[in-house]
């Protein structure tokens, strides 16, 4: 028996940048996870996926990420998800560099 299909979202790295982004319903890209479209039917979130490939120029790694809807939007259903949204880990800076700041 095949398993329901849960939330995803697309997510990717900014290839100027290298922060983690998410693609927005409104075809753009958002640092923001609240802001991220939330795909319900798995056809869509594979159509959503190719238009984000074909942006190589913008992003680089595009995928589906599984996603829990919260009271504020997507919420990380993995440990990937909710540590790539903290930034780069190798020294503290950025997204980092205060620990105690809440995540966006």
């Amino acid at each position: 028996m095949k398993r329901p299909y849960s939330p995803k979202i697309v997510t990717a790295s900014d290839l100027a940048v290298g922060d983690v982004i998410y693609q927005t319903a409104e075809d753009g890209w958002s640092r923001a996870l609240p802001e991220a479209e939330i795909l319900c039917d798995e056809a869509h979130a594979q159509l959503r996926l190719i238009e984000a490939e074909r942006q190589q120029n913008r992003i680089v790694g595009a995928y589906l990420a599984e996603v829990a809807i919260g009271e504020n939007g997507p919420e990380p259903v993995h440990f990937r998800e909710d540590f790539r949204r903290a930034g780069p880990s190798n020294y503290f800076h950025g997204k980092q560099e205060n620990p105690r700041q809440p995540r966006p």
